[in-house]
């Protein structure tokens, strides 16, 4: 009888362990955020590139945007934002134009911008000075403890279309 208890907590430690690990709630929940471009950016900001994100492993969509303030500071945003939740996701600037799978983003330079916020809406994230546009040519939408690549949008300089 003691054995079985024990066996049985065993198991049940296991459960609660792979739960925690592998968090497959997340797969079916969303996390909405709508943040609103900083004030910074309201008045007199550039836009220096942009794009448009495509599914890798899980079906992302949105625009991929980056902006330049008057006073040099810069952000990544996203707009109509949408793909999977998972744990441990984070966003990446990476230096290959186009990361279509694990392997691409594996080999290649990146600097992490942290956790996404969200799965699903408008997001910012802060690119500091050391971020070189003509180096990092695309964004990842990135699960650490898988190693997979949920999404990307290469990034293009933005033109204003002339009429």
């Amino acid at each position: 009888m003691k054995r079985r208890t024990i066996i049985i907590a065993g198991i049940a430690v296991a459960l609660l362990g792979a739960f925690l690990a592998f968090r497959p709630d997340r797969l079916f929940s969303n996390h909405i955020v709508n943040e609103d471009m900083p004030v910074a950016f309201e008045t007199g900001r550039q836009t220096l590139e942009t794009g448009t994100f495509h599914t890798a492993l899980h079906p992302t969509n949105g625009i991929a945007s980056i902006y330049q303030a008057m006073d040099g500071t810069r952000i990544l945003r996203f707009t109509n934002f949408t793909t999977s939740n998972g744990p441990d996701v984070h966003i990446y600037v990476v230096d290959a134009q186009n990361p279509t799978d694990n392997d691409s983003v594996k080999g290649a330079q990146y600097i992490d911008l942290g956790v996404m916020k969200g799965n699903v809406g408008d997001q910012n994230y802060t690119l500091g000075p050391n971020v070189d546009l003509s180096k990092y040519r695309s964004v990842v939408v990135w699960c650490r403890r898988f190693a997979f690549n949920f999404g990307y949008a290469p990034l293009k300089a933005f033109q204003v279309l002339q009429n």
